[in-house]
């Protein structure tokens, strides 16, 4: 999942989930996470996260 932040940047987070889980539910980790580190603010809109599954 990459999120975008103020910077400019888009900052990528590997969520581990069930298949089934929401896509908020996964956008929700990964921005707490972004938060809790020493990274410029991401942008807490759901619509800005792009979600891809892998493998």
């Amino acid at each position: 999942m990459s999120l975008s932040a103020v910077d400019g940047r888009q900052y990528v987070y590997r969520v581990y989930a069930p298949e089934d889980a929401l896509p908020a539910d996964l956008f929700w980790e990964a921005w707490h996470c972004h938060e809790e580190s020493a990274f410029p603010r991401a942008w807490d809109v759901f619509d800005a996260a792009v979600i891809r599954m892998v493998g």
